[in-house]
């Protein structure tokens, strides 16, 4: 009989890349029997061999880390699975409540909460730190109690492997299936691009900034943290060179970054971004299309090491402006560093290598 695998989440979409498209996928692919259950207000349904279970939408973020939650651990419970798999901070207490029931539960951690925090400007510096010292001191107590860990980064397994003895890295890195389709310099738009979530930390008006010296148009696809900071980029002078395209499907995601001549990645300087992989850079690479990117030791290593773009303090703007008119006037070097990019994740930075360590970390859990 095949195990059965929940995973469970109160925060992402149903078809979220790394927990559907990726993970689950993976599983169901080999052989698990996989049940899904999100929070989205869309309904059950099967996909793929996956069975989604819908606990209904939340009216707001409170609700959200309580009714909403509640009701997915539930449902969660109600599976009865084998092994339970959870994507969220906000579920880790009733994970442990799964795991007191004598059910063998995954945290897979996606971000370093505790880090992360730091880089919300509007919590205020005290708040942060305050809020801080109890995600971590609460996320360290369970996740010693769990019966793995899951982490998408080497900084992170660090911190984990310290509390846990069994924790694996599984990178979030591209399906190399997405990316078999060849682009050249010919059928590409005068542009730039930047995919993912807009914020102010997440260098967008560095962007803006830089765009004032760069002549080319600007592919923003992503959605933005506020209204407020929407209305404050509208009032920005180069505002008029961005294409503003807002969330954008797998398939459009993958067309703007293929159509695009850069990619931007230049994210402020906080501690959660300094040792994390954006999924952003290894889709850029995927497709061919050279990058811009801050120059932290870690995105230094991959970017400069696999030579596929260009590093730089993400604070000077001119920097910015410089290094992505260098590849849009040097067409030669634009397609090497593409090259080089793609070839790279041919070999190293890929979901299929990824898979296989999802795959070994479940075994051991059986």
């Amino acid at each position: 009989m095949a195990v059965k695998v929940c995973h469970f989440t109160s925060a992402h979409p149903r078809y979220d890349i790394r927990i559907f498209v990726k993970e689950c996928r993976t599983l169901a692919v080999n052989g698990y029997d996989v049940s899904l259950v999100v929070a989205d207000g869309k309904g059950d349904e099967t996909v793929s061999d996956i069975k989604i279970y819908d606990t209904g939408k939340s009216s707001g973020r409170i609700s959200r880390m309580t009714k909403t939650v509640w009701r997915v651990y539930k449902k969660a419970l109600a599976l009865n699975a084998d092994i339970y798999h959870f994507h969220d901070p906000e579920l880790i207490i009733v994970a442990y409540l799964l795991k007191r029931r004598g059910k063998k539960v995954i945290y897979d951690v996606h971000e370093d909460l505790p880090r992360q925090l730091f880089a919300k400007a509007y919590l205020g510096k005290f708040v942060a730190f305050v809020l801080s010292f109890f995600a971590e001191q609460t996320e360290n107590f369970f996740a010693a109690r769990l019966s793995g860990i899951i982490t998408v980064t080497p900084f992170i397994f660090k911190r984990f492997k310290k509390l846990n003895s069994t924790v694996e890295i599984v990178c979030n890195f591209p399906l190399l299936s997405e990316f078999s389709f060849e682009t050249t310099m010919a059928t590409k738009q005068n542009a730039i691009c930047y995919v993912g979530s807009i914020t102010e930390e997440r260098g967008l008006f560095y962007m803006l900034e830089a765009m004032e010296n760069i002549d080319a148009r600007l592919n923003l696809a992503g959605v933005f943290d506020s209204n407020e900071l929407r209305e404050k980029s509208l009032q920005m002078p180069s505002w008029k060179k961005v294409n503003e395209l807002g969330f954008l499907n797998r398939t459009d995601i993958l067309k703007t970054i293929s159509q695009s001549r850069v990619g931007l990645a230049v994210l402020k300087n906080l501690p959660n971004y300094v040792d994390a992989y954006p999924i952003k850079i290894f889709e850029y690479m995927a497709a061919g299309v050279p990058v811009v990117a801050s120059n932290f030791p870690l995105w230094k290593e991959i970017v400069e090491g696999n030579k596929c773009g260009i590093c730089v303090d993400s604070d000077n703007t001119k920097a910015i402006a410089d290094a992505v008119n260098n590849l849009l006037s040097n067409e030669t070097l634009a397609q090497q560093m593409g090259a080089n990019g793609k070839n790279a994740v041919k070999e190293k930075y890929n979901w299929e290598t990824e898979s296989r360590n999802l795959l070994s970390f479940y075994a051991k859990l059986q």
